[in-house]
C-alpha cells in the first residue's frame, strides 16, 4: 500500500498514476499567479489533481475544473478531489482535450497545464527534426490551440516545460494570438544549467517580466526563494 503524499492542507495518493507527485507540479501550482482572482480555473491532463488541489488551497476561485484521459489516474484524482477540504470546488472530467474543447462552451479564467515530456537527452542537433519529434510526444500545437477557445478574454495560460522548448513554444502559442506575459527559468543549483521555464500566457502583448529561480544551494539545502514559493505547501518547509 503506497503512502499519500502529504502536503500541509491536503493528501495526494498516486499509486495509480503514472505521474507521480514532482517538484515541476508543486512548482508550476505555486507560481502561478492568482492575482487576478479567478472564478474558474481548468486543469489539463491533471494526474494526481495536485495543480488543482494548490490552486483551491490558494485562490477563491469557485469552480476549479480538472481533465484526465487516463482511466486511473482519473479515479485516482477523482478520489483526492473528494478527500480534499475543497470538493465542493473541485470536479475532474474524463475525457481528451478535443473532446472538452470541442463541447464546453465556457471560458475560464485561469488554464494550467504540466504537459507530459520526453527528457532532454531525446534531443538531436537538428532544429525541424526536434520540433517533429517532440510534436509527436505531447504536441504543443495541438494544447495551444485547444486553450484559445477555454480561456477567458483576459485569462491566463500556465504552463511549465523544458527550458530547450521555450523558443519553440512561444513561437507556437504567438501564432495562435497568445503571448508571454511572465518567465521564470529554473535552475536545480546555482551552478547547474536551466532545466524548466514556467510561462505564463495571455492574449495581450506585453512587456514580459522574466525571473530566475534556483531550488538548492546544495543537496537539500533549499534557496530561500524556493521555501518562500512552497512553505504553504510541503511540511517541511
Amino acid at each position: 500500500m503506497n503512502k499519500p503524499f502529504q502536503f500541509k492542507q491536503f493528501s495526494v495518493n498516486q499509486d495509480q498514476c503514472a505521474m507521480k507527485i514532482g517538484t515541476d507540479g508543486v512548482l508550476l501550482g505555486a507560481w502561478t499567479s492568482i492575482e487576478n482572482n479567478p472564478f474558474s480555473v481548468l486543469d489539463i491532463g491533471a494526474g494526481t489533481g495536485i495543480l488543482s488541489l494548490i490552486i483551491a488551497q490558494q485562490s477563491q476561485a469557485q469552480v476549479i475544473e480538472a481533465l484526465e484521459i487516463d482511466d486511473l489516474a482519473y479515479e485516482q484524482c477523482v478520489d483526492n478531489f473528494e478527500q480534499s477540504p475543497w470538493n465542493d470546488r473541485l470536479f475532474c472530467y474524463h475525457a481528451s482535450l478535443e473532446e472538452f474543447a470541442e463541447e464546453i462552451e465556457d471560458t475560464y479564467d485561469l488554464i494550467i497545464c504540466n504537459p507530459p515530456f520526453y527528457s532532454e537527452s531525446y534531443k538531436t542537433e537538428n532544429s525541424q527534426r526536434n520540433l517533429a519529434r517532440f510534436q509527436d510526444a505531447m504536441p504543443f500545437g495541438h494544447l495551444l490551440e485547444s486553450v484559445i477557445p477555454l480561456l477567458s478574454e483576459d485569462g491566463i495560460f500556465s504552463v511549465i516545460i523544458p527550458f530547450s522548448e521555450e523558443d519553440i513554444f512561444i513561437d507556437l502559442a504567438s501564432r495562435v494570438t497568445l503571448f508571454p506575459k511572465r518567465i521564470t527559468r529554473v535552475k536545480g543549483t546555482p551552478t547547474s544549467d536551466v532545466k524548466r521555464s514556467l510561462i505564463e500566457f495571455s492574449f495581450s502583448k506585453m512587456d514580459i517580466i522574466t525571473s530566475e529561480l534556483v531550488i538548492e544551494t546544495t543537496r537539500h539545502d533549499y534557496t530561500e526563494d524556493y521555501i518562500n514559493l512552497t512553505k504553504d505547501f510541503y511540511l517541511k518547509m
